[in-house]
């Protein structure tokens, strides 16, 4: 199980706390929530993942939204160290009942100042579906500008290929 301690001596990630949100290192006791939570329709439609192995992908570093004493959701980031090519890329979902509320956008907003301020990254990426308008939205709204449009980038449950939005967030430039 890859955990905030992450593969390769990743330095463990703190929890971090927001005004509504807590990100914190996700543990195997999250997996039934966070399983039920892929089951909501306006999760299962973005995500393909279905399975604890699925959430908590070898090289990531994943943590839980909590809201409330609930797991909300999940937050998870992959890093390049490659000093060459430094950059952060992040992954989110929260569950339908916690969708519209800013649980998402700070959630986000938190991990980003983390990922900034304390990981040194000058760049951060995210790659929604192209037809997630909701998500999009957000993410501009966070900072993030379109980088272009990758074609059938991921399959979907159905066997269908979709596209995806590569977007980034460029501090400092």
């Amino acid at each position: 199980m890859t955990d905030a301690g992450g593969p390769g001596g990743v330095t463990p990630v703190p929890t971090l706390d927001g005004e509504q949100v807590t990100l914190r290192p996700l543990s195997r006791g999250d997996a039934p929530a966070l399983l039920a939570l892929l089951t909501d329709p306006g999760v299962s439609a973005w995500w393909q993942r279905d399975s604890w192995d699925q959430i908590n992908e070898e090289g990531a570093v994943v943590l839980a939204i909590v809201v409330e004493d609930a797991v909300a959701g999940s937050i998870q980031f992959h890093e390049e160290t490659d000093p060459d090519y430094h950059f952060a890329a992040i992954d989110i979902f929260v569950g339908d009942a916690w969708q519209g509320r800013g649980v998402g956008s700070e959630a986000m907003r938190l991990l980003m100042r983390y990922l900034i301020e304390e990981r040194g990254h000058h760049r951060l990426t995210v790659d929604p579906a192209a037809a997630n308008a909701r998500a999009i939205h957000v993410y501009e709204r966070l900072g993030f500008r379109s980088v272009g449009t990758m074609h059938a980038y991921e399959r979907t449950k159905d066997g269908a290929w979709r596209d995806a939005l590569l977007m980034e967030l460029i501090v400092g430039f």
